[in-house]
């Protein structure tokens, strides 16, 4: 299997402590395969400055293909976080850096090597949300992660170019997100999956609801843990459709490798670790 992230890639600034980690919805989930075992690449915007650069030194040593990456002179994207009540929040950040200036615009080269994957997953905070009917057009799947923000405007233009949905709805009630992920497949997708933070997660494949209740672990940070999620999902959903697994059965498998993996991102700091002062 191969995947790959097309999208946004930050450094999460950690003020209070003065260390910056690698990070970034679309990167993550490339890390996150990676990880699992599953070879993967990431294709996305880099700035020239010491985070791009220890974001790149990074996804090497990982050995993630990043050789459809685009670097411009200017500041790599960044998310500041501190430390506020004893819980980690974001503060700030320059939306995007570089990515602003130079959005992603998919050439044919891209689709074409694209196209040798299985899934190609993107963000809300990647810019491309015009690009992604060409990443349907491919024929691969293709999922998106809305974070929470979303609206029906969002959901409308996404909705159709996305096979596979993730939305953070923690601060919803059951049958708020009940109606929203049916929303979400009436308007194109296949699947909708909600996350609910100490909640868990609720899975929505446009006939049965699943939902799933979290692993719980004293966590160092929470960090990447919504991303985790997902990319343990959806690989185990995927392998299971290769082999014809019930599809009840394999949502319910899917989404207790999620919730196991999840965990685990729980207690390493920032997204992945790889820290450097700042």
């Amino acid at each position: 299997m191969r995947v790959i992230g097309v999208g946004d890639n930050v450094v999460d600034k950690y003020m209070y402590k003065r260390i910056m980690y690698p990070g970034g919805n679309a990167l993550n989930f490339s890390v996150y395969a990676k990880q699992l075992g599953v070879e993967a690449a990431y294709l996305g915007v880099f700035g020239d400055d010491k985070a791009a650069n220890h974001i790149i030194h990074t996804l090497n040593d990982l050995e993630i293909d990043i050789s459809h990456c685009r670097q411009h002179s200017g500041e790599n994207g960044f998310a500041a976080v501190d430390l506020v009540d004893g819980d980690r929040v974001f503060i700030g950040g320059n939306d995007g850096g570089v990515q602003n200036s130079h959005p992603i615009i998919l050439t044919q080269e891209d689709l074409n090597y694209i196209q040798t994957f299985e899934l190609a997953h993107s963000s809300i905070y990647s810019g491309m949300e015009g690009e992604l009917h060409k990443l349907k057009e491919t024929g691969i799947r293709v999922s998106f992660d809305f974070s929470t923000d979303y609206n029906e405007s969002v959901l409308n233009e996404v909705c159709p170019h996305v096979d596979i949905s993730l939305l953070s709805c923690g601060q919803l009630q059951t049958n708020e997100i009940k109606d929203l992920l049916t929303l979400v497949c009436s308007l194109g997708s296949s699947m909708a999956i909600g996350t609910m933070g100490s909640r868990g997660a609720m899975v929505f494949n446009g006939t049965n609801f699943f939902e799933q209740k979290p692993h719980y672990v004293k966590p160092v940070d929470t960090l990447g843990a919504g991303d985790s999620f997902f990319t343990a999902f959806i690989l185990e959903y995927l392998k299971g459709k290769k082999i014809k697994v019930n599809e009840d059965q394999l949502i319910k498998q899917s989404l207790e490798a999620g919730a196991k993996f999840a965990a685990q991102t729980c207690l390493v700091d920032g997204a992945f670790g790889f820290g450097i002062e700042f």
